[in-house]
Formats: C-alpha cells, structure tokens, sequence
C-alpha cells in the first residue's frame, strides 16, 4: 500500500528524517509515536508531498507517489491536518461539500454521501451551522467528514493520514474518533496512518505502533512489543509504570 524506501528530510543544517524504511498495510491503524521533534509530523507530511524528500522515495499502491496525477491520487489518499485554519462563514455541510472536489457524482449523491459522513462523526444537528461558531473538537471531526467524503470513490484500499486528529476534542470524542479509524481500517480496509501522543491509546486502537526518536525508527510492531519499559525510557526519558491489561493483553502505562 505505501512503501517508504531510504526516506531522508533535511531542513537546512538539520537532518529531521534519516534513513525511513517502511512497508505500511490496509487494514490496519499504524500509529506514529514519539516526543516533539522526533519526526513524527514529518514523515506524514512526506506521505502527502507536504514535504521535499532529501532522499529516498515514496511509492503509494506500486506507483512512485511523485508520478501520481493530483485528482487521481486525491480519490485515494487524504489528510486530516491537525489544524484547518478557515475562517468565511461557510456552513458545516459545505464544508463536507468541499470533499466531493475529486469525485465523479450527481448532487444528490453527494448530498446524500455528505449527510452520511456527518452522521459518522455525530454532527449531523449542526449541520446548518456557521462553521466559524464551531468549538474547536466540532470544527475537527468536520474536517474529518470532509476527508471521509474524499476518499469515498476509492477504488482500492483508501489511504487516511491523521495528524494529532484527537488534539481538540474532549475524552469521549478521542475514543469515538478513534474507534471510527479502527472500524475503517478493520471492517472497510483503510490503510490508517495516525500521529497520536497518548500512548495509552495509541496501544488500545493501532495494530502497529512505529516509535519515532531524532527522525529514526526505533521500535517497529505490535503494541506490546513496540512498547516495552525500556524503550518508553530510553525515547521519552520518563521510568513508567507498566502492567498488561488481564482483558485485553495491551500495555497500560502510567
């Protein structure tokens, strides 16, 4: 799905991203962790040409990411930023409307698939709302439904890179939007690639965690391997508590 070959970013004298090998699949939620500055932001922003490479390439379902026609790879790849400065008054369904740009649909359809990603993301009553008015969690899960309805014509496994998509929203909306990612990568074949913090949930809700420390992979696999004690110390200079969830088998770090 996205292979990440040799993957270098330099940022004037500074080396953000160095050597980035990585092979990442459908059907499952890739989370990217680490402490600010560790490359996180970078290596998504790379994933959506946000970035220049220094080195190394970027291929999206066998196809060298630079050779993609922008509409073409807008119906299979889509970023939720983890800020979307828009400020006319526009209301929440035209935003949503927004994500319709590469598809090839009749306006009731889109009418229809906007009402449905906005039910997704339980905002379907503040659908005739200024979007301005919105709180901050509010205007994030409607940039959610906006990228929801790009990738909606996705003719093999949609691509969704979040960037800190739980940064605005208050406890229960992290898990609902978290959940939602699950569910796309788990029951629809979304390839999911997440920057989350909370360690914690990124255990509870990705399959595959890719620890991240001065622009270099780490730890690489599944939660309880990717997170151990030692590595949490060694990456984050912070001596946790760890105990795994009887229930569930995850780590649970304190």
């Amino acid at each position: 799905m996205i292979s990440i070959e040799n993957v270098s970013v330099h940022i004037g004298n500074k080396t953000v991203l160095n050597a980035i090998n990585l092979d990442i699949k459908p059907g499952q939620v890739t989370a990217l962790l680490g402490p600010n500055g560790a490359g996180k932001s970078t290596l998504l922003k790379s994933l959506c040409q946000e970035v220049s490479l220094s080195s190394g390439m970027i291929s999206v379902l066998g196809k060298p990411l630079a050779q993609w026609d922008r509409s073409q790879l807008a119906k299979s790849l889509a970023v939720l930023p983890q800020h979307a400065s828009l400020t006319f008054p526009f209301k929440v369904h035209e935003v949503v409307q927004m994500g319709l740009y590469p598809l090839t649909i009749s306006q009731h359809q889109g009418h229809e698939l906007v009402d449905e990603q906005l039910k997704k993301v339980a905002l379907s009553a503040l659908k005739h709302r200024s979007y301005p008015t919105l709180s901050g969690g509010e205007k994030q899960r409607v940039q959610l439904a906006r990228v929801l309805t790009q990738l909606a014509q996705a003719q093999r496994s949609p691509i969704l890179l979040l960037d800190e998509p739980t940064s605005a929203l208050d406890l229960a909306q992290q898990h609902r939007v978290l959940e939602l990612a699950q569910s796309l990568a788990h029951d629809h074949n979304y390839c999911v690639v997440v920057v989350l913090h909370d360690l914690n949930q990124a255990c509870r809700y990705a399959d595959r965690l890719v620890v991240l420390e001065q622009g270099e992979v780490v730890s690489d696999g599944e939660p309880h391997r990717a997170l151990t004690a030692d590595i949490i110390e060694k990456v984050w200079h912070y001596t946790p508590t760890l105990v795994i969830d009887p229930k569930s088998k995850l780590p649970l770090i304190f």
